[in-house]
């Protein structure tokens, strides 16, 4: 059973006053506000705790966007299950938009006839995680699906469908809840568009 996947946001709400002047004068509006956040990944672990009830799952997941998704999601599944992570460098920006990546930690946990599901905070062109979605596969799991809290399918290069979705994404660059721009804005509980003419005029760090 999968989740039900909402409508694309679309609703515009103005930064929050508590957010540090630094990232408010940089980001242009609230797309998905924390109280929506929350929600769905609430129904996304219902959905997967009703699937997995029995079946103990390796929840996986690659450092480090996925950190803040992959928390909530676990408190969100009630169920018996571990949690593993990997974490992956490009070998150059040609090899990453080929979807080829370097391991530089691997899964502690041997996955051969465990039931994996692949954490991911985002699917773009989906050639990174193809690549490491094979990789999985190759180690003989039960099953391997994909729960994905974001997905922007206009950027799509091979065909995945993750079995868990929460939102469907426009073609914009936005930034919170793990998402990043230059490292900033990870840490906001709520995802926001970035004002990239303001952005590439302006780091949010210093040197």
């Amino acid at each position: 059973m999968t989740s039900p996947i909402p409508p694309r946001p679309t609703i515009r709400k103005t930064i929050p006053e508590t957010v540090p002047e630094a990232y408010r004068q940089l980001l242009s509006y609230t797309l998905i506000d924390e109280g929506r956040l929350q929600a769905r990944i609430q129904a996304m672990g219902q959905a997967i705790a009703r699937d997995y009830a029995d079946k103990d799952p390796v929840f996986v997941g690659v450092l480090k966007g996925v950190l803040f998704f992959m928390a909530d999601l676990l408190r969100a599944t009630p169920i018996p299950l571990a949690v593993d992570f990997m974490a992956i460098s490009s070998y150059s920006p040609e090899s990453r938009d080929e979807g080829f990546v370097r391991i530089t930690k691997d899964l502690d946990i041997c996955i051969r006839g465990r039931h994996v599901l692949f954490v991911e905070d985002i699917i773009d062109t989906g050639l990174t995680l193809g690549y490491l979605l094979k990789l999985l596969a190759s180690r003989a799991p039960a099953s391997l699906e994909v729960a994905a809290l974001f997905d922007r399918p206009s950027r799509r290069l091979i065909p995945i469908q993750p079995k868990y979705l929460g939102f469907h994404l426009p073609d914009l660059f936005v930034v919170g809840y793990g998402l990043d721009h230059r490292e900033a804005f990870r840490n906001l509980p709520f995802v926001a568009v970035l004002d990239m003419e303001a952005a590439q005029n302006k780091r949010v760090h210093p040197k």
